[in-house]
């Protein structure tokens, strides 16, 4: 008897197109609103990784929270060039991951996500990611705590700074999509880490409500009051009660 064949492995089908660069080339605040809800796909020894965007914050060249009002550096350069250029750097002992937005020094940092599961990034995918960011103890790091910060983030999609600083997104490689995902309520509150008299009383940081629970910190959490210690927006940027 012949030897007995294995079933051939059905390849996942290619993920849709990326947005386009015009997409980022828009005001900073506009567009930490519009990315959440967007999908960053990252293909990694053959799988599509993918991770929904649940959390982000916006910098401008001219407030002190921004790395870009210190001055054009080398370094820093991804934050004076065209809308959706990718800028990462070391925090917190790992990497980091930005694109640049409208206007010379503006960007986004995508500050947390959480992964995505569908017909391009399947268990695999996800397993994989696990692999990538395991816990303190070298176990699977649970979903929802996957890519719950900007660094577990990028520890999941295996991004890195000498990799993709200062690139452009790659459609075969690296890039964000639009699945059709919206969140319904948008929580706007001050970002995180920023130092006393660095402008920290911006509300530049916006998180998808839904997902409130698995983003870095969370802006809903007990003792929070909305007035005082966040707002609520529509997915236009409308305050709404």
């Amino acid at each position: 008897m012949g030897a007995t064949r294995r079933p051939r492995l059905q390849a996942n089908p290619a993920p849709g197109p990326a947005l386009p660069d015009s997409f980022f080339d828009r005001d900073p605040c506009q567009l930490a609103r519009e990315l959440l809800g967007k999908v960053i796909r990252r293909r990694l020894d053959g799988l599509w990784l993918s991770a929904r965007i649940i959390e982000t914050e916006a910098y401008y060249l001219h407030e002190k929270g921004s790395h870009a009002s210190l001055g054009y550096t080398h370094k820093r350069r991804a934050l004076f060039m065209d809308g959706g250029t990718i800028y990462m750097y070391y925090a917190r002992g790992g990497d980091s991951l930005n694109f640049s937005a409208g206007g010379p020094g503006n960007a986004v940092l995508i500050k947390s996500a959480h992964p995505w599961v569908d017909e391009v990034s399947g268990p695999q995918a996800l397993a994989r990611m696990q692999e990538l960011n395991p816990d303190a103890r070298g176990q699977p790091r649970p979903p929802a705590r996957l890519c719950a910060g900007q660094t577990l983030l990028c520890r999941a999609l295996g991004l890195k700074v000498p990799d993709w600083d200062a690139q452009r997104f790659d459609p075969q490689r690296f890039f964000v999509q639009d699945v059709g995902q919206s969140p319904e309520r948008i929580v706007c509150t001050t970002r995180l880490g920023i130092p006393p008299g660095r402008d920290e009383h911006l509300r530049y940081r916006f998180v998808d409500a839904a997902y409130a629970a698995f983003c870095t910190r969370n802006p809903l959490r007990r003792g929070q009051q909305a007035g005082r210690d966040y707002d609520w927006m529509d997915r236009y940027g409308a305050v709404v009660d």
